[in-house]
This record gives structure tokens, C-alpha cells and sequence, in this order.
């Protein structure tokens, strides 16, 4: 199979585990996924992609970077276990992840033992439980601050779609990136400055913005009235976006207090961050990034070289909390 990358560029596999899991219908399921929630009306003019394409462009890198064949696999399928609008998910249930956005990685290994991946892994000679032990994969995942395939890939890949990073400067990041001891490491503390510096602005513009709060706390808000009235189940939120939105959408002139709840997801309803006034608060998952590099001989982190960089991871690690009044 011949797959180009919009980040990576062609990318040519063969592997039958491969071929077999990305047409696995818990697979295919993620390009019906948005890869950032319910982005028109919060980010209007910018394009969006889907965690299909944020999942082939995991296992992209790691293959590019001579990863073990479980490490792509395991990059293949780390985001399956997200839920209908992807992080929106964390303001539905109730399950106390707003503010680290962890609810699809409480749930993994219980979603996908529920799965075809089991099956297909096993008919591959392939253990199960090696790959659903993130321990093993230091290269797909690491914690904050630390730079892992995961976040490199969605940073890349939310730049070049938002038109914050052209394929220039990606690829003055890839070539001044590389993989030892299964750690990613920058050849120069330029490139490892430029990157994080890039990194906090998606942070701040994207990641943690108001934008985002609103539009966490907006679908969160509808789809968690929705589940109370029974128009939605909890099945039907490991489904599809669409599928979910013309579900909602039959009852908006039958629930007034839905109509509300769905206008303001949709944009019709001003919104404003007010600490004085406010009718909800809501935390957003904030992160920053402290990648390793050469410098004078040693490898160390940019907080290392630049101190001032301390007192910024430090900031930007907490979640952001912003103050809604609905006007």
C-alpha cells in the first residue's frame, strides 16, 4: 500500500497486521472523528483532519524512524478509544478528566479487548496485552513535558492545517530530529528552542484557547442533556460525529432547553469569559513541551540551557481556567 502524508510524504507498507488493521472497522471509524471536536463555529477558517489521518500519521513517524513493528502497530491504533468530537468527551460524563483530557486512555485497553484488534494481532502471531502496555512504546508516548510521537505529530499536523507552519519548516524540524536510546532528541538547541517555542504558541492559540473552552463546555453541555433525556445512549457516543448530530438534531423543536443548549454549540449564542459574571467554569488541558538536544558535547533539555524556560513549563503545565457567561 502506497499512503501519502500530507506531514511525512509517501509512505509505502506491506505488512498484512497493517493492511488488516487500518480497514478494521474500529479503525475506519476514526475518519468520522474530528480530530479537534466541533471546530466550524469556534475556529471557522481553519481546515480540520480526523483521527484517522492523526492515527496513519503516528504510525507514519515512527515507521520513518525505524520504530519496532509493535511500535507502529501501537501507534496505529493508540487513538481508537476516542469517543464522538474527540476531547469534547471529557465534559459529558462527568468523569473528572476536564482538566488532563484523559478519558479515551481510561478506557483503552478496555475498548479495544472489546474490539477486532485482538483478533486480527492473533492471527498475526502478535500479543495482545505486549502492545496494550504503553511501557513498552517510550517513542508513541511519553508524559508532558517531554516530546513523544503523539504530540509531535498532532503539533505538525494541526500547523500545516492551520496554516501556522509551512512543509519547510516541518521538515527543519524532522531533519534536525532524531531517535536514540528511544528518546527523541534534537541535533541543535536551536531547533529544540524553535520547536517548543512553536509548540506553546499551538497551546496557546488552539489547545487551550477560549475557543476551545467554549466549544468543550458547549458540546459537553448538549450531548450530556441529550444522554439524560435518552435521545443519545452511551453506545452511541463511540459511534460517529454525524451520526450523534442527526440524532440531537430530531429533538431540537420537541426540547427547548436543548434548542438552547444546541445553539450555543453552534455558534448562535455570544459567549464571553467573565471572572465577575459567570454562569460555568471550565478547565482546559494546557501543555508545553522541554525536548532534549546537543549542546557542548551533552544531552540536555532546553530548560537546561535556557532557564527562563523553567518558569514558562511551569505556567503552562497547569490547565487553563476559563469563566463563561452565555449572553
Amino acid at each position: 500500500m502506497v499512503y501519502k502524508d500530507i506531514v511525512y510524504g509517501k509512505l509505502e507498507f506491506s505488512e498484512p497486521v497493517i493492511l488488516d488493521l487500518i480497514n478494521s472497522n474500529v479503525l475506519q471509524r476514526l475518519k468520522d472523528i474530528d480530530q479537534i471536536g466541533y471546530f466550524h463555529h469556534y475556529f471557522p477558517n481553519l481546515e480540520t483532519f480526523s483521527r484517522l489521518e492523526h492515527s496513519l500519521g503516528v504510525f507514519a513517524l515512527l515507521r520513518k524512524s525505524n520504530a519496532l513493528i509493535e511500535e507502529q502497530i501501537a501507534g496505529l491504533i493508540h487513538d481508537v478509544s476516542h469517543a464522538v468530537f474527540s476531547h469534547c468527551i471529557d465534559y459529558v460524563l462527568d468523569s473528572g478528566s476536564e482538566k488532563n483530557h484523559s478519558h479515551q486512555d481510561d478506557i483503552f485497553e478496555e475498548f479495544v479487548r472489546k474490539s477486532e484488534i485482538p483478533d486480527i494481532l492473533e492471527r498475526y502471531g502478535i500479543d495482545t496485552n505486549f502492545i496494550l502496555d504503553k511501557h513498552n512504546f517510550p517513542l508513541l508516548e511519553k508524559e508532558l513535558p517531554d516530546l513523544c510521537a503523539d504530540r509531535l505529530d498532532y503539533s505538525l499536523r494541526n500547523g500545516i492545517h492551520y496554516k501556522e507552519i509551512d512543509i519547510d519548516k516541518i521538515n527543519y524540524f524532522l531533519k534536525n530530529l532524531y531517535v536514540d536510546e528511544r528518546k527523541w532528541i534534537f541535533k541543535d538547541f536551536e531547533s529544540a528552542k524553535k520547536f517548543a517555542e512553536y509548540f506553546l504558541k499551538m497551546n496557546n492559540i488552539y489547545y487551550s484557547d477560549l475557543s476551545s473552552a467554549k466549544m468543550f463546555r458547549t458540546v459537553g453541555d448538549t450531548l450530556k442533556h441529550a444522554l439524560e433525556k435518552e435521545y443519545i445512549t452511551k453506545k452511541d457516543l463511540y459511534t460517529t460525529d454525524k451520526q450523534v448530530l442527526d440524532k440531537v438534531k430530531k429533538y431540537l423543536d420537541k426540547d427547548k432547553k436543548l434548542k438552547i443548549l444546541f445553539d450555543r454549540m453552534d455558534g448562535k449564542i455570544k459567549i464571553e469569559n467573565n471572572p465577575n459574571n459567570y454562569d460555568v467554569k471550565v478547565f482546559c488541558k494546557s501543555r508545553i513541551v522541554d525536548p532534549l538536544c546537543h549542546y557542548n558535547g551533552r544531552i540536555l533539555r532546553v530548560s537546561d540551557i535556557e532557564k527562563s524556560w523553567q518558569e514558562v513549563i511551569r505556567k503552562e503545565s497547569q490547565p487553563k481556567e476559563y469563566f463563561l457567561k452565555f449572553v
